[in-house]
């Protein structure tokens, strides 16, 4: 399922590939020709007018719907900040906890969706952390057996950064929601890369710089309506409290909609960007975008399962995604990292707990068995 058969069309729609394989859609995107085109569109009006033109105020709405429209949430209940810490920590710092509250996240989760919850301890929370079996591997069950009478506040990834095993975000919610505990969800890894909804979550936090194929330091912040008198902004400007004529009031009064979460000037130029990658990805469908990526999986780990590499995380069903993290036995994954490299194929190099290194494949969409099949050559010829 090639979504472009034509290879120099592909090429031009993503100038990355002109001159590299790039496989590191987990870590941060190289930009398709459509998003580096609308940040330089705002940038070049921004010259000819004030940053703050006519057209800006348009734009953010449109962007605020189309973000909406991903997740199935109402735009008012969009904020358009980023990076992915600023927003789990705005979640993590606004609520009203009490001693002896509890929130239960995951440690081997990306350190920006476990240190906001850490810091809460200065409040008197308890952190408790789940213990999966497997790096990642955070089940329903595993997340029920957790619960007590004063967990509050459950946060997870969407995907875990290093296995790539994606959570069951519906099941999850369901039973957090019919507990009264709360659901904070960290989307980045798999927000553009597989279809989720927000009918269960109570907030979410993911920058575009990955999956989403966006610019880095904007994205999408969403807190659902009917927490909004429960989450309290703690940064204030004259962008989300109300200030008729820029006159500040002697009582803080939020605005009615997510922008209280925004205290000021946005990053329009971002903004433009991530706009357009996410109708970039809307065009083709989320539901393709996420079979092709499976396809692509399947692809890779037949090559890897012939040279001898051993997998971590899910090889296939529902809780498999489109990264794949692998090792051998025969090689340091720094000397097929620094092979891949010479050849300018683009990989991330990860390591566990224990320091051991592994190879990290995450191809987006646009990517080719051809692409693949030249990596696993040089892996080969590396091994």
């Amino acid at each position: 399922m090639n979504f472009y058969p034509d290879e120099p069309e592909r090429q031009r729609l993503f100038p990355v590939c002109r001159e590299k394989i790039f496989f590191a859609h987990a870590a941060v995107t190289a930009l398709p020709q459509c998003v580096a085109d609308a940040v330089c569109q705002y940038t070049r009006e921004s010259s000819e007018n004030p940053q703050e033109f006519a057209e800006v105020y348009r734009q953010i709405k449109s962007t605020r719907e189309v973000c909406a429209q991903m997740i199935g949430a109402d735009a008012e209940e969009i904020a358009l900040l980023g990076p992915t810490s600023l927003g789990l920590s705005l979640f993590a710092n606004g609520l009203p906890w009490q001693e002896g509250d509890e929130v239960i996240c995951y440690q081997g989760d990306y350190p920006a969706n476990v240190y906001p919850w850490l810091e809460l301890r200065r409040r008197g929370v308890v952190i408790r952390y789940l213990q999966p079996d497997r790096p990642g591997e955070i089940t329903p069950e595993l997340v029920a057996g957790a619960l007590t009478a004063r967990t509050r506040l459950v946060a997870l990834a969407s995907a875990h950064f290093f296995t790539g095993y994606r959570i069951d975000v519906d099941a999850i919610g369901r039973l957090l929601g019919a507990r009264g505990v709360l659901f904070a969800l960290d989307a980045i890894q798999t927000l553009g890369a597989f279809p989720l909804r927000v009918d269960h979550v109570d907030f979410l936090s993911a920058d575009a710089h990955k999956w989403m194929l966006g610019p880095l330091a904007v994205g999408i912040v969403y807190v659902k309506k009917a927490h909004f008198d429960l989450l309290r902004p703690t940064l204030l400007g004259a962008w989300n409290v109300k200030s008729p004529y820029f006159h500040a009031q002697d009582e803080i009064e939020f605005v009615s909609t997510a922008q209280r979460y925004e205290p000021g000037v946005l990053n329009t130029a971002g903004i433009y960007g991530m706009k357009a990658a996410i109708e970039l990805l809307h065009g083709h469908g989320l539901a393709r975008v996420a079979a092709r990526l499976l396809e692509l999986k399947a692809h890779l780990l037949a090559g890897l399962d012939s040279l001898g590499f051993s997998l971590v995380g899910p090889r296939d069903g529902e809780n498999a995604s489109g990264t794949t993290t692998f090792f051998h036995d025969a090689a340091p994954a720094s000397r097929l990292f620094a092979a891949l490299e010479k050849e300018r194929i683009i990989v991330s190099m990860r390591h566990d707990r224990a320091l051991r290194e592994y190879l990290r494949f995450s191809p987006h969409f646009y990517n080719t068995e051809a692409e693949i099949d030249r990596a696993l050559l040089v892996l080969s010829s590396a091994l």
